[in-house]
C-alpha cells in the first residue's frame, strides 16, 4: 500500500507453506479478504516471504507469468522479499536453523540472487526493491575469533558478488534493487555497532578488495556500489531486544553512510522482574514454544546487559536473575501494549513510525512482521486475516 512517502505491508512469512503453489494459494486467499477489511482500494503492496523451494518453482516462465497476470488482476505488487529463511517456517522446529544455510554458502548466494532476478521482474517500474536477510549467521556455531573470521572472509565474498550483480541488473533493466542485512540477537551481527563494524571493517575493506579484483571496478567505484546496494533491514523488535532507541540508532547509521533499506514494524516482549517471579514463570512458560528461538536480554539497573539464547534457558535462571527487566524474542501483536503482567515493546514501534513521519527520507518500505500467530497463546489468538488486517490499520493511523 503506497501511503505517502512509503509503501507498507505485512509479510507473508505468517503463512504456512514452502512451494510457490502453496504461498500463491495464500495470497489468493488472504489479500483480498484483507484489503476488504481496511476498504483499501488503490494498489496492495506485497512482502512476499519466498523460500528456496518457491523461488525454483517461480523461475518457472508459467507460474511466473500467472502470478504477474494475478498480480495486476488484483492490482497487487510486489515491493520487497524476505528471504532471512531459506526453508521450513512452520509446523517444524526451526530454532537457530533459520540461518542455515548461512552466508558463508553458495546455496545462501544463489538463492538469494535468484530471487533479485525474480524481483527484478516483479517490481513495477519507478520502484526500488529489496530482499532482507540473515545476519551472515548465528554467532554460536562459531566458539572462537578465528572461526569467526574465517567464515567473515567468505561471507564478505558472497555479499560483494551480490553486489556485482545488482549492479549488473540495474544496469541492464533499470530497476534499483538492495540487499537489506537484518541484525538480531545471537546473530553474528545483533546491533548497530556490529553492523558498523562489519560495514566499514569488512565490507569496505575487503568486500571492496574483492569487487575490484574479481569484476575490475576501481577502489572508489566499489565502495560506492557496496554503500548503493547493501542497507539495513530495521526490524524495530529485534533493536528494542538490545535497548536501542531508534532515533540514536538511524543517526549512528547515517554517520556510517549505511541507508535503511527495509523496517520491519514488529514488537517484543516485555517483562519487568520486579514482579512475583512464580507469577512471571507460570505465565511465560506459555511462550516459550518449541517452533522458533526467543531470545532473551534482560537489563541490570547500571545498564549492563545478560542474554540468554533462548526462552527455556532463562526460565531456569529466573530465580536467580539479577536484571530487572527482560526482553524477549517473541513477535506478539502490534496492537497488545499489555498482556496480563507483562508488556510489549510497543512504544518503539510509535518511536520509529513518529521519526519516519519527521524524517520521511530514512527508509520506503515498511513491513508488519508477525510471523508467530500459529505458537502465541490460545487467548491472544484471533482470526488470520482480522489478525494482519488490526495490525496494518494500527500502522496506518499512526502514519496519518
Amino acid at each position: 500500500m503506497h501511503i505517502g512517502d512509503f509503501h507498507l505491508s505485512y509479510c507473508s512469512n505468517i503463512h504456512p507453506g514452502e512451494s510457490w503453489k502453496e504461498t500463491f494459494e495464500n495470497l489468493k486467499k488472504y489479500i483480498p479478504q484483507v484489503r476488504q477489511n481496511l476498504s483499501w482500494e488503490g494498489a496492495f503492496g506485497i512482502g512476499l516471504r519466498l523460500s528456496h523451494e518457491a523461488s525454483l518453482e517461480l523461475q518457472n516462465p508459467e507460474n511466473l507469468k500467472a502470478f504477474q497476470q494475478w498480480l495486476e488482476s488484483a492490482n497487487a505488487y510486489v515491493f520487497t522479499l524476505n528471504c532471512f529463511p531459506y526453508g521450513s517456517f512452520h509446523y517444524t522446529r526451526v530454532k537457530d536453523q533459520v540461518h542455515q544455510p548461512d552466508w558463508t554458502t553458495k546455496e545462501r548466494k544463489e538463492y538469494t540472487i535468484r530471487s533479485f532476478r525474480l524481483l527484478a521482474e516483479l517490481l513495477p517500474s519507478g520502484q526500488e526493491g529489496g530482499i532482507s536477510t540473515s545476519p551472515v549467521s548465528y554467532r554460536y556455531w562459531f566458539p572462537n575469533k578465528k572461526s569467526t573470521e574465517t567464515a567473515l572472509e567468505t561471507a564478505v565474498q558472497n555479499f560483494a558478488e551480490v553486489v556485482a550483480e545488482l549492479e549488473k541488473i540495474e544496469r541492464e533493466t533499470g530497476k534499483y534493487l538492495h540487499l537489506d542485512i537484518e541484525p538480531e540477537p545471537d546473530g553474528i551481527l545483533e546491533n548497530s555497532d556490529e553492523m558498523i563494524w562489519f560495514f566499514q571493517d569488512w565490507m569496505l575493506t575487503k568486500g571492496a578488495d574483492f569487487l575490484v579484483y574479481q569484476y575490475g571496478f576501481s577502489l572508489e567505484k566499489a565502495k560506492e556500489l557496496i554503500h548503493r546496494y547493501i542497507q539495513v533491514c530495521y526490524d524495530v523488535c529485534h533493536f528494542a531486544i538490545v535497548y536501542e532507541k531508534p532515533e540514536v540508532t538511524f543517526e549512528k547509521f547515517a554517520k556510517a553512510g549505511i541507508k535503511v533499506g527495509k523496517i520491519q514494524v514488529s514488537a517484543a516482549l516485555q517483562v519487568k522482574l520486579e514482579q512475583d517471579r512464580n507469577a512471571i514463570r507460570n505465565q511465560l512458560e506459555a511462550f516459550a514454544e518449541s517452533t522458533y528461538l526467543h531470545q532473551v536480554v534482560g537489563r541490570k539497573m547500571d545498564g549492563d546487559l545478560v542474554s540468554y539464547s533462548d526462552l527455556p534457558e532463562a526460565l531456569e535462571q529466573l530465580d536467580s536473575a539479577v536484571e530487572n527487566e527482560w526482553r524477549i524474542h517473541f513477535h506478539v501483536p502490534l496492537f497488545v501494549e499489555k498482556y496480563g503482567q507483562f508488556f510489549s515493546t510497543h512504544s518503539q514501534i510509535v518511536e520509529v513510525l513518529e521519526y519516519l513521519k519527521q524524517n520521511p527520507a530514512l527508509c520506503q518500505h515498511l513491513e508488519v512482521e508477525t510471523y508467530t500467530w500459529e505458537v502465541l497463546p490460545a487467548d491472544m489468538q484471533v482470526r488470520l486475516d482480522e489478525s494482519i488486517s488490526r495490525e496494518l490499520s494500527w500502522v496506518l493511523e499512526r502514519l496519518g
